[in-house]
C-alpha cells in the first residue's frame, strides 16, 4: 500500500495518491492531472476512483478531466448533485482497491455533501481518514459556506457539523492517521496547523472543536466567532466544480500567447484586460507598466488574485519571469482564472524599448518611517486582523488588504503616507492597486512590520 500527501503551499492544499496492488485512487487533484497520470504510469497502475470530498470552494479540482482521460468514476458522498456524471456513494458504502477497503463515511456540516474517507488496510485495520475540510489538524471547516438553494445559516451547519465529528470521526482509534485537505494558511479554517499530518488521539487532546466536553452550543458559537467573509471566488470555484471547466491545456494555448507592447496596451485600453504583474516586488517597484497590479507568482499568489479580483471571467494580461508564463496561467486556472489572453513578450525591456511611460514605486526604510512618523505621517498597515490587533504601531489605521476597497476614501489624496504588512509583498500589492486607482502619493515600507520591531517604533 503506497499513500502518498500531494501538498501544494500555495493553497495549502493536500491531493492524495493511493496505490494497492496496482490499482490507484486519487483524492480531491489539483486541476493539472498530469502529475497525477504519469505517478500511476511509472508505478506500472490503473486509476480506479477519483474521490471528491465536497465541492471545493477555493481551488478548482481536476475531478472532471482525470475522469475523461483515465475512465475512472467521479465519486462523491451523499447529497450532492454535480451536473456531470458522477457516483454519489451512501454513507458506509464500501470501494474495493486492491487488498484495502475505502469507505465513505458522510460528514456534513462545512458543506452537506462533505464526506469522510476511512481506509482500512489488507487486514481490515481502521488505519487513515481523508477527512477533506470536515477535520483540519487543529481547527474543522468553515460552516458559512452554504450553496445556493440550501436555507441554512452558518449555526445550522455547525450545529450538523458537530454531529458529524462525534458520530462519524471521533468514536476511530486514536492512532488513525488524519489526511486532511487544508492547511495552515488556507482560508477554509481559522487555527490550522503548519504540519499536514496527525493522528486523530493528538486531535482529540488539542484540537479545541473535538473536546469531549464540550456542548453544541458552545461548538457552534466557538466555530462561527471571528469567521471573515469568505473571499470572493469561493462560489465561483464551488460551480466550475459543480458544472464542469474547460480543459488545462486550451486555456494553457489562450494564455501562452506573446503579445508586442503595443498589442499589450490595445488589449489592456480597449478590452479592459487587467494587466498582472507576477515578477518579484523589487522588480515591480523598480520598473512597471502604469496601472498594472503587482501579485508575485513567488508569494501567496492564486489565493491573492482570488482574494482581489472580482471576477473569475476577468481578461488577464501577464507581464512574468521570463520562462514561468506558463506556470503563472496554470497557478490561475487553480482558482478559476481561466481567461489570460497573453503575456508581454520581452517583458519590462521590450516595453522600455518601445518608448513607453515606466512607472516606479517609493520605498523607504522602517528607520525612515520612524522619522516620518514623529512627524505626523500617516501610516496604514493592510495585514490581517489577527495580526493587527496583536501588535500594531499605535498611529496606524487599519485596511486588511483582502478588503482594501472599503477603505479607500481613508487613504489621504494629497499628503505621502506610507503601508506596510508583515515582510512587504502584501503591502506591495495593495500599493500597486492605490496606484492603479490613481492614488501616487503612497510610499511602501521596506522590510514590512518584521523590520519595523527592529527599530525603536513604539508598538502596542
Amino acid at each position: 500500500m503506497i499513500i502518498e500527501q500531494i501538498y501544494t503551499g500555495c493553497l495549502s492544499q493536500g491531493a492524495y495518491y493511493i496505490e494497492s496492488e496496482g490499482e490507484i485512487a486519487i483524492i480531491d487533484p489539483l486541476r493539472e492531472t498530469t502529475p497525477y497520470l504519469e505517478r500511476a504510469k511509472r508505478d506500472g497502475g490503473e486509476i480506479k476512483y477519483i474521490f471528491e470530498t465536497h465541492f471545493h470552494a477555493d481551488f478548482v479540482s481536476g475531478h472532471v478531466t482525470l475522469a475523461e482521460q483515465t475512465g475512472a468514476p467521479i465519486v462523491y458522498g451523499p447529497n450532492a448533485n454535480p451536473s456531470f456524471k458522477a457516483t454519489i456513494a451512501t454513507d458506509g458504502q464500501e470501494f474495493k482497491l486492491g487488498a484495502i477497503t475505502i469507505i465513505a463515511l458522510h460528514t456534513p456540516g462545512h458543506t452537506m455533501e462533505s464526506t469522510t474517507y476511512l481506509l482500512k488496510d489488507a487486514n481490515g485495520k481502521d488505519y487513515c481518514i481523508f477527512s477533506g475540510d470536515t477535520l483540519f489538524l487543529g481547527d474543522v471547516g468553515r460552516p458559512d459556506l452554504a450553496q445556493k438553494g440550501e436555507d441554512m445559516t452558518q449555526d445550522d451547519l455547525a450545529g450538523i457539523l458537530f454531529d458529524s465529528l462525534r458520530d462519524k470521526i471521533m468514536p476511530l482509534a486514536d492512532d488513525v492517521i488524519v489526511y486532511p485537505a487544508h492547511g495552515a494558511g488556507s482560508a477554509c479554517g481559522k487555527h490550522m496547523m503548519k504540519e499536514t499530518v496527525d493522528t486523530l488521539g493528538n486531535q482529540k487532546s488539542m484540537n479545541y472543536a473535538l473536546r469531549k466536553d464540550m456542548t453544541k452550543a458552545e461548538f457552534v458559537k466557538e466555530v462561527t466567532e471571528g469567521l471573515l467573509p469568505p473571499p470572493i471566488y469561493f462560489p465561483l470555484n464551488v460551480k466550475m466544480n459543480k458544472e464542469g471547466y474547460d480543459a488545462l491545456d486550451n486555456i494553457i494555448d489562450r494564455g501562452t500567447k506573446k503579445l508586442n507592447p503595443e498589442a499589450f496596451e490595445n488589449l489592456a485600453t480597449n478590452s479592459g484586460a487587467l494587466m498582472l504583474d507576477v515578477r518579484s516586488q523589487k522588480d515591480f517597484m523598480a520598473a512597471h507598466v502604469p496601472n498594472s497590479i503587482f501579485i508575485g507568482i513567488d508569494g501567496g499568489f492564486a489565493p491573492w488574485v482570488g482574494t482581489l479580483v472580482a471576477d473569475t471571467k476577468q481578461a488577464i494580461i501577464l507581464i512574468a519571469p521570463e520562462g514561468r508564463e506558463e506556470e503563472t496561467i496554470t497557478r490561475l486556472s487553480r482558482v478559476g482564472f481561466d481567461n489570460t489572453l497573453g503575456y508581454l513578450d520581452g517583458g519590462m525591456q521590450a516595453w522600455k524599448s518601445s518608448g513607453r511611460e515606466v512607472a516606479s514605486m517609493k520605498s523607504v526604510s522602517a528607520q525612515t518611517l520612524k522619522e516620518q512618523i514623529d512627524n505626523g505621517a500617516p501610516v496604514f498597515d493592510v495585514r490581517k486582523d489577527g495580526e493587527f490587533e496583536n501588535s500594531h504601531i499605535p498611529q496606524a489605521k487599519h485596511a486588511s488588504l483582502e478588503f482594501l476597497n472599503d477603505h479607500l476614501n481613508d487613504f489621504p489624496k494629497d499628503e505621502p503616507f506610507y503601508v506596510h504588512c508583515a515582510g512587504g509583498y502584501r503591502s506591495v500589492i495593495a500599493a500597486s492597486i492605490l496606484k492603479a486607482r490613481g492614488i501616487h502619493n503612497v510610499i511602501d515600507v521596506a522590510g514590512g512590520f518584521k523590520a519595523i520591531k527592529e527599530t525603536e517604533i513604539k508598538l502596542t
